[in-house]
């Protein structure tokens, strides 16, 4: 059976820089045949590695459990991880002896229809920075990727659902999705109207019925709320800064405060008194009074107070970085179905368009801790990686009190305040 074609994004590009962060950050499990494989290399002797180290952790509690991940470094790094940043596995053996995960990041690969989407994570620095040869250049190495990720017969499975109620086939699912990503694309409308606008236009689709749209009563369906949404929110919008309702500020500062933790070995391993931290960091959160915790060594402690005043426009560079990152999201369906808790679209963007303003919340309290009251671009694009890395893979956000508070914010209308509030 031929594997399904893939749906490479045309706006993207990337190369591996050997940063080392992913190697730092992931908790990385390995196949029986993975570790075999691994094992027959005799790190027991080679002398980078400590004697008597392990290179292998059982994962799980259980006596009989047959599952096992890379072992890590006292400092959460992979324990293949050299003091150049580089991986021991890939410089002695070449980058197929490596775990298969690791030769998949940052990629993604998510069923859309008769192909399959391929996104990338925003985690990785280089794919913040757009650095590297342009991705639909690569399709043959990333053939060899998604050949090995995808089952053998694979099967397309049904087409996520549109919103709570409403599901269409694949072939207008895709259409939707599209008609979404083309919102992102009017290069001459600055970034938050584009997003605006995504969000209004999103609203009627979770407020439409499907039962007789179908074919082209769906184009032209899609066309008609895509002339309603630029005419109810025009290009010399007032952008005023709205502040979010009481409640709604709660219930984001605990998204931010979940996009912000960094949940590697190193921290888990602290137990207790890592779950203890975490409870009173998210009592201060939910406060929003006196300093902001610092969930990681990256940040600095300042007032919440401090990023609540304006930080100015968004610079250029940052409103390419966040078209482009919508715009990778939605082409590679990456947020929404299987490559996102199972959610509908609906829901699925709600989660997407609290990006921005998370991503700008971090942002600021990075920007705040070396004592500006205005952005860089460095300190939006570190604050992407930092909000990316949870982003679709974290457990907590598929939960059900975590999709409660984004479906309330949405209710609310705090979603659009937010967007304004922290967007300038």
């Amino acid at each position: 059976m031929s594997s399904p074609p893939l749906k490479l994004p045309t706006i993207q590009n990337w190369t591996c820089h050997n940063c080392g962060g992913c190697c730092k950050q992931h908790e990385i499990e390995v196949t029986p045949e993975e570790k075999e494989r691994i094992e027959k290399q005799h790190w027991e002797q080679d002398t980078s590695i400590p004697a008597g180290q392990p290179v292998f952790v059982k994962m799980g509690f259980s006596p009989v459990s047959n599952r096992y991940r890379l072992a890590h470094q006292a400092d959460g790094s992979c324990i293949f991880l050299d003091e150049k940043g580089l991986c021991r596995i890939h410089a002695k053996f070449g980058e197929p002896a490596k775990p298969l995960a690791c030769q998949v990041y940052p990629y993604a690969f998510h069923p859309a229809g008769n192909e399959v989407a391929v996104s990338l994570r925003f985690s990785c620095p280089s794919v913040v920075a757009n650095l590297g040869k342009p991705v639909d250049q690569q399709s043959k190495v990333i053939r060899k990727i998604a050949d090995q990720v995808l089952p053998k017969r694979f099967k397309t499975p049904s087409a996520p659902g549109l919103n709570a109620t409403e599901s269409l086939g694949w072939p207008d699912t895709l259409k939707v999705v599209d008609a979404l990503d083309q919102l992102f694309a009017a290069a001459d409308s600055r970034f938050m109207i584009n997003l605006l606008r995504a969000l209004a236009w999103t609203e009627l689709i979770e407020q439409s019925r499907f039962d007789t749209i179908r074919g082209q009563r769906i184009d032209e369906f899609l066309d008609l709320i895509g002339q309603a949404t630029v005419h109810e929110l025009p290009d010399d919008l007032d952008l005023s800064r709205t502040a979010p309702s009481r409640m709604g500020a709660i219930q984001f500062r605990l998204l931010v405060a979940q996009y912000a933790r960094k949940d590697t070995f190193a921290e888990d391993s602290r137990g207790m008194m890592r779950r203890l931290s975490l409870l009173m960091s998210a009592l201060k959160f939910a406060s929003g009074r006196g300093e902001v915790p610092r969930l990681q060594d990256r940040f600095s402690a300042v007032p919440f107070s401090s990023l609540e005043t304006p930080f100015g426009d968004l610079p250029p560079e940052c409103e390419k970085l966040f078209i482009r990152y919508y715009r990778v999201k939605i082409q590679g369906l990456h947020f929404f179905g299987a490559a996102y808790y199972d959610i509908h679209l609906v829901e699925g963007f709600y989660h997407l368009a609290l990006m921005f303003p998370a991503i700008m919340w971090i942002a600021r309290w990075l920007a705040a801790g070396s004592g500006r009251s205005t952005l860089l671009p460095e300190d939006v694009n570190e604050a992407m990686s930092i909000a990316d890395h949870h982003h679709g893979y974290s457990p907590a956000f598929g939960l059900s009190h975590f999709r409660s508070r984004v479906r309330n914010l949405s209710r609310s209308q705090d979603i659009k305040k937010l967007i304004t509030w922290y967007g300038q």
